[in-house]
């Protein structure tokens, strides 16, 4: 069993900076991927971040400001989201994923923080 928790998340002026974290714990062997994912009531969750093969991706909207990076050690993975320049219209959820390669799961198994909350006032 993998457990994820976030933290960083909180109220920001537009034009200022924030870094999550997300520390996954448990059963890890390996890792095929981490991502950041938004959620906006009422709308769809964005993809924001990701790394896949030591390749970093990012959702046009925060290209040039979010930066997502890992720490590893052995069973527990940190992942980060260095948000700056933030905007009114990066308020949302933020959620921690971690794709874990397991048996039975041939594109491995999805683990879930709760979330936290991002608030940028104008």
């Amino acid at each position: 069993q993998v457990q994820l928790v976030e933290s960083g998340g909180g109220l920001a002026q537009a034009g200022g900076s924030l870094r999550l974290s997300c520390v996954a714990s448990g059963t890890i062997f390996t890792i095929n991927a981490m991502a950041w994912y938004r959620q906006v009531p009422g709308k769809q969750r964005e993809l924001v971040a990701s790394i896949r093969s030591g390749i970093t991706d990012y959702a046009d909207s925060v290209k040039g400001r979010f930066t997502i990076s890992g720490d590893y050690a052995k069973n527990t993975v940190t992942v980060y989201l260095q948000m700056n320049s933030l905007k009114p219209e990066d308020t949302a959820v933020y959620l921690c994923n971690v794709v874990i390669r397991r048996p039975g799961y041939p594109d491995g198994f999805y683990y879930w923080g709760n979330g936290t909350l991002v608030t940028v006032s104008s």
